[in-house]
């Protein structure tokens, strides 16, 4: 991509990013929608001034609008509401690329390659018994045991699986995606809470590792996903250990220390012992009566709390590396981490 063109796909990405049209960036930074538009299909380049305030009306250090890598992403899935489209959606695809871009220029730094295996690729999911079998196949691949995963977000960077945290419209939940056919790669929402974010991230490793018949609808697709995530959280040995073969009746005290040693939610704990036959669907039907008697049933508020922590560290470590490691300056290492020059100068100590 020519300096030019590349330039112009930073603006807008910058801009969609925001939620601005041109009009709005027009106004903010004094020049014409005209000029703005002139800008974004490289017809013309800003002086520096313009590019100047550009950067600051976009929250973007002047670099990024040189940076040289561009990430094409492959087939993204997304889990969103059906009201999440046109430019909301754009936004949130080009703040995915910004996110991802530094995350691989630095691995590029570091003299990183991507390497990715999936354990789960000559088992086809034809029902949903198979994605019980997937489940334990790759906990005990990637020797993860039958105890809680305490972080799962930083379980998947160890796996080889690029996160990316994006604090966007709370419309969409997660995508899943593979850049350049061999770099896994899944956002999720940074604005749910750690349950949402532990069964969302699983959800969305389903879609990156489930294989399906290629005659497979959409709906059963995302229910072996849901599956997935369930049994990845509470595998079917637990879960029969924690309540027993069969039961009519169950109480909230006996869910509750469940949700906050596995983390994993209420409903998520109710749907996975419905979908091994643990629960009737009267025991179900009375959970749901329950849980919409109020919003505070609903966001399961005072029952029960998950104390464990939900990041990815990899970005940072990564980040701190290059930097202990002089293969970048503060300078690179602020545009690349979206900071200012003087809050990366006083977080990093160089011992």
């Amino acid at each position: 991509m020519e300096v030019l063109s590349l330039f112009s796909f930073r603006i807008k990405s910058a801009r969609l990013q925001k939620g601005f049209t041109q009009q709005v960036l027009a106004d903010a930074i004094g020049v014409s929608k005209q000029a703005i538009s002139q800008y974004e299909n490289g017809k013309k380049k800003p002086e520096s001034t313009t590019l100047i305030s550009l950067a600051k009306v976009l929250e973007k250090p002047v670099d990024f609008f040189f940076r040289p890598i561009v990430t094409p992403l492959g087939q993204v899935d997304f889990r969103k509401r059906a009201s999440l489209k046109g430019q909301k959606l754009e936004a949130i695809k080009t703040s995915i690329q910004d996110k991802l871009e530094p995350y691989l220029e630095l691995e590029n730094y570091l003299g990183i390659q991507a390497s990715f295996s999936n354990p789960l690729y000559n088992k086809i999911i034809s029902n949903l018994e198979d994605v019980e079998a997937a489940a334990v196949c790759l906990l005990d691949a990637w020797q993860l045991g039958l105890n809680p995963i305490p972080n799962i977000l930083e379980m998947l960077e160890s796996q080889g699986i690029k996160v990316i945290e994006s604090k966007t419209n709370l419309q969409f939940d997660g995508l899943s995606t593979w850049v350049n056919d061999n770099i896994p790669v899944i956002v999720i929402n940074g604005n749910f809470d750690n349950l949402r974010k532990r069964f969302t991230a699983l959800h969305e490793l389903g879609h990156l590792l489930l294989v399906f018949p290629k005659d497979s609808t959409h709906k059963f697709i995302e229910k072996a996903c849901n599956r997935f995530a369930g049994a990845m959280l509470l595998p079917q040995k637990v879960i029969l250990k924690e309540l027993g073969i069969k039961r009519s009746k169950i109480s909230l005290l006996e869910l509750i220390p469940i949700k906050e040693y596995y983390g994993i939610s209420l409903a998520a704990i109710v749907y996975r012992a419905r979908d091994l036959d643990i629960f009737p669907d009267g025991v179900v039907k009375r959970f749901w009566q329950w849980r919409n008697q109020s919003e505070q049933h609903r966001k399961e508020e005072d029952f029960g709390k998950y104390l464990g922590e939900e990041k990815a560290y990899r970005f940072d470590q990564l980040l701190y590396k290059a930097l202990a490691e002089e293969l970048i300056t503060l300078s690179k290492a602020a545009s690349l981490a979206n900071q200012s020059l003087s809050s990366m100068k006083t977080i990093f100590t160089l011992i």
